[in-house]
């Protein structure tokens, strides 16, 4: 079985592929939709085709050092292009393109693009608002090239055709991508990654989750799918809209993993959701896959025992808490949450997101919202103490490209390394299990203290007609008015039977046997399903709410 080494220090992440290329010629490395069955390239052919690409970049200009924005789908010519420009040297830039307009222009202005590759509907944008690809020397169209200058991905190919590229040695620190968080509470940032990061990244996930060359994935998320030719891993690409994970068709995803016999996989809660319940209703079994992956928001109990329901007993539904600043963070598997954790989740203590991984240190703070330039022993808490969530350890970036105020906020100096606050407020427990218990900047700071949005939501969560629910403030923080908005479930069947007064009624009768949730007052309906972000589809967007609230919330019980 072909053995994926660590990279040395200095190594190019794209490194791990000429080895697979090597080793394991004729296996697939990418498999792709395509008209009447799916389209496979081997590693050896992606290894040649992305020597190819990286010749044909670096003829027309895109070099070592060049900050080259990708709006690509993933396909093979995704993952082909991304190896080429890492084998060269280029800086990848990757922003969801599923983001709103405003936040999406300010982030290509922002990161000075030089050189700028995508499909034809993006290159539109590009004609359309010039002023975000002022920088923009070089231009690749992979598709149909209309009306703009630059060339073509045959282009490329041409101008690479049948040549080897000598593989980039970065110097050790070296940007190897900035890649853009999801700006689900705010502007997206860019997270400055090295090649070293990218590596430190790859050794967690293989050692956490005993991830082996040969194994076959079905990533719904295109950063992961990053991940899998340096894993050894084939990646099956589904058919679905990768900007709209929450839409994907399950009978497609389903067939894409029987048909490949995928070993792994990556989904939102969102997508897992909708999967699992498809699976229980049509008899659904997936005895090969040995683990789901889940990332992005807190997994509810109910889409965990729908996932579990259609795996084999062996296999589990992991979450791995982190973010595009650091990941993974902590894990845990639904075992775990199933036998022991759901309980504990139910009565207010949060979202258990489990142990450290191997190699992070994990620690928590006191909550403030000021820079902390260095740590000291003093800022830790004891215990079960809620603040905020940091971490320490090789997959940690070291600062956002142009936000020195956002990278003082969120980093802080120990020795010679970088500690990150993760934004996410939690606590140990007695076992050194890490409870997850919100965002910082969603905390409710009333008259009377303060509320954290996942204990307080994950009890309530529990009534059978609730969705999902979320705790928002409104006013000042200090004296804001805590509200909690609901999400019905779809109405079918007995959820015809309450009306949402009676549900609320319920509600408040559940809340006051709790004590995170006891002095909540103002509970209301919301209409339809909650704003999520555009990466995940899962992450609720509380400020959003906020405003809602604000106006459709009358004081008191029950409005």
């Amino acid at each position: 079985m072909t053995a994926v080494a660590p990279l040395s220090p200095t190594a190019n992440i794209a490194s791990h592929l000429p080895v697979m290329a090597r080793d394991a010629p004729d296996r697939a490395a990418i498999v792709s939709p395509a008209r009447g069955g799916w389209r496979t390239m081997t590693f050896a052919e992606l290894d040649a085709r992305s020597d190819e690409y990286a010749a044909g970049l670096e003829a027309i200009g895109v070099s070592r050092g060049v900050r080259t924005i990708m709006m690509v789908p993933p396909s093979p010519e995704f993952f082909a292009l991304v190896f080429g420009l890492f084998k060269v040297g280029a800086v990848l830039v990757l922003i969801d393109p599923g983001i709103a307009r405003k936040a999406l222009l300010a982030c290509l202005r922002e990161v000075h693009g030089e050189a700028f590759i995508g499909v034809p509907r993006a290159h539109l944008a590009r004609m359309l608002f010039p002023e975000s690809f002022r920088d923009v020397k070089s231009v690749v169209t992979v598709g149909r090239k209309l009306g703009w200058g630059g060339h073509t991905l045959d282009d490329v190919l041409r101008l690479g055709g049948g040549r080897t590229h000598e593989m980039s040695t970065p110097e050790p620190g070296e940007t190897a991508a900035i890649l853009f968080t999801s700006g689900s509470t705010g502007v997206p940032k860019g997270v400055v990654y090295t090649h070293e990061m990218f590596d430190a990244q790859v050794r967690s996930i293989r050692s956490t989750y005993g991830i082996v060359p040969g194994e076959i994935d079905l990533p719904t998320f295109p950063l992961f799918a990053l991940f899998d030719p340096a894993l050894g891993m084939t990646a099956v690409l589904p058919d679905m809209d990768f900007r709209f994970p929450s839409l994907a068709d399950p009978a497609k995803l389903i067939e894409a993993l029987s048909a490949h016999h995928c070993t792994n996989m990556f989904g939102s809660p969102a997508l897992l959701d909708n999967l699992g319940r498809y699976g229980a209703s049509h008899g659904v079994k997936l005895p090969h896959l040995k683990r789901v992956l889940s990332a992005g928001a807190p997994v509810r109990t109910d889409v965990l025992e729908q996932m579990s329901a259609i795996l084999s007993p062996d296999a589990q539904v992991f979450t791995p808490f982190g973010a595009t600043e650091s990941l993974p963070v902590a894990s845990i598997g639904s075992h775990e949450v199933l036998r022991d954790t759901a309980r504990g989740a139910a009565e207010g203590r949060g979202v258990c997101v489990g142990k450290p991984v191997l190699g992070s240190v994990v620690r928590i703070i006191g909550i403030t919202d000021d820079a902390i330039p260095e740590w000291s022993a003093g800022l830790e808490v004891p215990t079960g103490t809620i603040g905020e969530i940091t971490v320490r350890g090789p997959v940690v970036t070291h600062e956002y490209y142009a936000r020195a105020d956002a990278t003082r906020l969120a980093k802080i100096r120990e020795g010679g390394d970088v500690v990150h606050r993760m934004g996410d407020v939690g606590a140990f427990d007695d076992e050194g299990r890490l409870w997850m218990c919100g965002r910082k900047s969603h905390r409710i700071e009333s008259r009377t203290g303060v509320l954290f949005t996942v204990p307080v939501e994950e009890v309530l969560n529990t009534h059978w007609l609730v969705c999902r629910t979320a705790l928002v403030g409104v006013g000042e923080r200090g004296s804001q008015r805590p509200i909690v908005l609901i999400e019905r479930r779809p109405h079918r069947g007995p959820n015809r039977l309450a009306s949402d007064a009676v549900l609320v009624r319920e509600l408040m009768a559940l809340a006051a046997k709790h004590e995170v949730t006891r002095e909540l007052r103002s509970f209301k309906v919301y209409p339809g399903t909650f704003p999520v972000d555009t990466r995940h589809n899962a992450k609720i967007e509380r400020e959003k709410l906020a405003v809602w609230a604000a106006s459709h919330v009358r004081e008191g019980a029950g409005s």
